[in-house]
């Protein structure tokens, strides 16, 4: 029994020992690339590590503009989508319906629609109403494909909140979205913090949607603007390209470090219901 136990528990550790080691291979590849003017798609470590590929993509056109324009697009997506998913989540966790169940698994449909799919009448539509080649058009269609799971995600997190503390705030006359501002959202800190770290980190790795709507190339966002390094008869600048995907990388990062403090706490209803 004990050995056949030890064998299971071996197995299960080579199983994941080559999980790990299918994630660690490309980051590692990433790493010694950027630092390797001669990079090939071998993970290897640079015999002289150098810096020339960060110095050839840290240029305006290569990296900043298209950096800029990705924050701009993806952070005013993520922040409208998180606005409307809070306030659509919130009554659909309030107010008891018997439309409240079908309604949310419409919601969860729409989230499997490939977005292949609905992108030739989203182009048309665009066309039609003045909205191609526009930021706000981009990011408007861009909050509108993530809001579906963004309110489902919001309205599970909301569940999680006592009702009761919105009643204390109604009797104090506070209305109901001083309520949701004040007392629901940010008793619910970690829950906004997971919807906006979701939401943000799909829109920026979002290619197609930006890659159809926007045709002007000083508009276009980094994760268009990889297509840099991809040059005829399938030669690729390696080394640009890794050092390129970790400058990419960086922003996801910090806003996951930031918000990171939050995550793990729970809700902070300690104290907030007297005895």
């Amino acid at each position: 029994m004990t050995s056949r136990r030890t064998r299971a528990r071996l197995a299960s550790d080579g199983a994941l020992l080559l999980v790990a080691a299918a994630f660690a291979l490309p980051l590692l590849w990433l790493l010694f690339a950027s630092l390797d003017s001669s990079a090939d798609l071998r993970v290897r470590p640079p015999s002289s590590p150098t810096l020339e590929n960060f110095d050839a993509v840290l240029t305006d056109e290569i990296t900043f503009t298209p950096m800029l324009n990705s924050l701009l697009l993806c952070g005013g997506a993520t922040l409208l989508t998180v606005v409307c998913a809070a306030l659509a989540a919130y009554p659909l966790s309030r107010y008891r319906s018997r439309f409240n169940r079908p309604y949310l698994l419409t919601i969860l449909f729409t989230t499997c629609l490939p977005i292949t799919a609905i992108m030739v009448p989203v182009y048309g539509l665009f066309v039609q109403v003045d909205l191609i080649d526009t930021m706000y058009g981009t990011a408007l269609f861009l909050a509108a494909a993530q809001l579906p799971f963004a309110i489902w995600l919001m309205k599970n997190f909301m569940d999680g909140v006592p009702k009761v503390l919105e009643e204390a705030a109604w009797t104090d006359g506070a209305s109901m979205l001083q309520t949701l501002v004040k007392v629901v959202l940010p008793l619910m800190g970690p829950g906004v913090g997971v919807v906006t770290i979701y939401t943000f980190i799909m829109l920026w790795g979002n290619f197609f949607v930006p890659f159809m709507l926007l045709l002007s190339p000083e508009q276009l966002p980094a994760s268009v603007s990889i297509f840099t390094f991809f040059g005829n008869y399938g030669a690729v600048v390696y080394g640009q390209l890794a050092a390129f995907s970790i400058l990419y990388s960086t922003p996801v990062l910090l806003l996951y470090i930031l918000i990171s403090r939050r995550l793990g706490g729970g809700f902070a209803l300690g104290g907030a219901v007297k005895g």
